[in-house]
């Protein structure tokens, strides 16, 4: 790596992305399915969040959750992938600092915000499934409201720090970043100064925060599976087995092509450059696009509603408990309220 030039009174105002760095002559073709990708992700979300506005039998904890899952696969998406297209079409690699700060901060803290949300999902089924009639008076609107704001306060305490420590370290030339967005790690890599300390806290909040949020949805949908082990119905035994394996099919494909991407840059493991910015990308790609047909449309309450919004029919289980199909995973039938 060439020897890097430290300005000692001004700071470098601009950087340049490679985008993904050994396959620029693959970017046109790359394009396509991240463009196809981003494209589902605006549908798919958009259109969960216009069903559940639209719907009023859709006032339930698990669509809030889903509402707030949606804003930010909407957030995440946006942030990095209209830059990576203009990377990849355009061959416009320039980003002002400040751009780039807030790319990397809206980044990964809407990446945190996610995997809380994940969290309070996995805590919703296990209600909806283990405690059902017990279901709305568990996960109280103040409740409810909590667990949103835990999760953006989460966020901002555990990521702001990132952003900050690296405004104050000099930024040397020359400015290219060898990723397609602002990737915490990649930026470092141009500091001058001493980056110890964020490297150190980069890995280790993304570590326990992917770890201690895996180990809860894991214990979460072990105890829903157990649950559903002891049903004498073998069909709701094989719609919740199809349902989990789904559920962590995509969170796996959230956490663990992240961590993979942190870990190889971190210790410097022989791969090609391009292998930890495609996970790095991949990570914040698919899940938000898989999101709304994993979470949302598999689910019967979604699909009546959208027929009702959609078709503008009115309602027909209005004033029911709307977990008769199982607030959660929707295989546990319970007793309509009174």
């Amino acid at each position: 790596m060439p020897p890097r030039f430290c300005p000692t009174n001004t700071s470098l105002s601009e950087l340049h992305l490679t985008g993904i760095p050994g396959l620029q002559h693959l970017h046109p073709w790359i394009s396509i399915p991240f463009c196809i990708l981003y494209l589902v992700t605006l549908a798919g979300n958009s259109t969960l969040l216009c069903v559940i506005k639209a719907d009023p039998t859709l006032r339930l904890p698990m669509f809030f959750f889903l509402s707030v899952l949606a804003v930010t696969d909407l957030v995440m998406s946006t942030s990095i992938t209209p830059k990576m297209l203009d990377i990849f079409w355009f061959h416009s690699t320039a980003i002002s600092l400040d751009a780039c700060l807030t790319q990397m901060y809206v980044v990964h803290a809407s990446s945190a915000m996610e995997s809380g949300m994940l969290v309070a999902m996995a805590l919703d089924r296990y209600v909806a499934v283990c405690d059902p009639l017990r279901y709305l008076s568990i996960l109280t609107g103040p409740v409810v409201a909590a667990l949103g704001l835990a999760a953006v306060l989460r966020a901002v305490v555990f990521m702001s720090p990132l952003t900050f420590q690296i405004r104050r370290l000099p930024l040397g030339s020359p400015a290219v970043v060898t990723h397609s967005y602002c990737e915490h790690m990649a930026v470092l890599k141009l500091s001058c100064g001493d980056a110890a300390f964020s490297n150190t806290y980069s890995l280790a909040v993304s570590t326990y925060v992917a770890t201690s949020d895996s180990l809860l949805i894991a214990l979460s949908y072990g105890l829903i599976l157990r649950a559903v082990l002891g049903l004498s119905s073998s069909q709701a035994r094989k719609k919740a087995f199809s349902t989990c394996s789904s559920h962590f099919c995509i969170m796996s494909l959230f956490y663990i092509p992240g961590l993979l991407s942190m870990y190889i840059q971190r210790y410097h493991l022989e791969l090609p450059p391009h292998v930890p910015v495609l996970l790095a990308d991949l990570y914040l790609l698919i899940p938000p696009a898989f999101n709304p047909l994993i979470y949302s449309i598999r689910t019967k309450q979604i699909r009546d509603a959208a027929r009702r919004v959609f078709y503008r029919r009115r309602p027909t289980a209005e004033g029911t408990w709307p977990g008769r199909q199982g607030p959660g995973l929707g295989f546990v039938r319970t007793k309509s309220l009174p």
